[in-house]
């Protein structure tokens, strides 16, 4: 018999509960095992315990910044892909930040499109 294939794994970080639930939602239904967390704290923690083969974390979160919990979660995960997305014009300073510390991720533009996040995401 051959082995299931797990589904992959995709931590959803926004602190507009609303937009990570609904992301969430859309992903479990779709294939994926998703989880939604609504801070920098919880998103930390979450991907040390749970090791999503997926960050997807919005940039401007309260506490530290989404890029912040990115380079904690490379670092610690580095099987671990993460993408950030941001409505925000200011995130390319954010990310100019990690780019020094060697960290080079994808950004997507919010809102996100249901159907350009599951294509991206099959595409890993």
């Amino acid at each position: 018999m051959p082995a299931q294939r797990k589904a992959p794994r995709v931590l959803i970080v926004d602190d507009e509960p609303s937009i990570a639930n609904t992301l969430a939602q859309i992903l479990n239904a779709s294939g994926f095992e998703a989880r939604a967390v609504y801070d920098s704290m919880g998103a930390a923690h979450s991907a040390e315990h749970w090791k999503p083969d997926v960050m997807l974390t919005d940039v401007m979160l309260h506490g530290e910044s989404g890029i912040d919990v990115a380079v904690h979660v490379a670092e610690k995960l580095p099987a671990c892909k993460v993408i950030l997305f941001s409505g925000q014009a200011y995130t390319a300073d954010l990310l100019e930040t990690a780019n020094k510390k060697g960290q080079h991720f994808e950004i997507l533009t919010k809102p996100i499109h249901p159907e350009v996040l599951l294509r991206k995401l099959s595409a890993l």
